[in-house]
């Protein structure tokens, strides 16, 4: 009897089980996002500008791994929520630039707990979740070439 893998069962691809887990994370956050009346994108958008009000869209694109037909349309719906204001630069008008609206701002402090919210749901130590984020990271890196 063989007990050779076999490389097409399911069960063995580990581009399934990172496939079911990111599905599954971004259920997740659902209803925690549902609060702020946030998607999940647009949740990454708003962790960058708490951090750097004023960011180029060009960087922002390059921080979340998005091209600007993917974004444009992702800022769009933030300006109409009146979270994000699109700017020009003020030394180069070619270059967008965002900002955050007091209610951008205001909306940081009802986000803070969800980090660790979701901590405890996906389980496990910091040293496992540590280790997870450096090999998905470690993965990105290869599959971008």
């Amino acid at each position: 009897m063989s007990h050779d893998i076999d490389p097409l069962a399911l069960e063995n691809q580990v581009c399934f089980a990172m496939y079911s887990a990111t599905n599954a994370l971004i259920r997740a956050y659902r209803p925690l996002l549902d609060k702020l009346s946030l998607t999940y994108p647009q949740y990454l958008v708003m962790m960058v500008l708490w951090k750097e009000s004023g960011i180029s869209v060009k960087i922002l694109g390059e921080k979340l791994h998005l091209d600007s037909g993917t974004l444009t349309p992702l800022l769009k719906r933030l300006e109409l929520k009146g979270l994000v204001i699109r700017d020009r630069n003020k030394e180069d008008e070619r270059v967008r630039v965002l900002h955050l609206t007091e209610e951008g701002q205001a909306l940081h402090e009802q986000a803070k707990d969800i980090p660790e919210l979701m901590r405890c749901k996906v389980g496990g130590n910091s040293d496992e979740l540590r280790q997870l984020k450096q090999l998905s990271e470690k993965a990105l890196k290869h599959l971008q070439g």
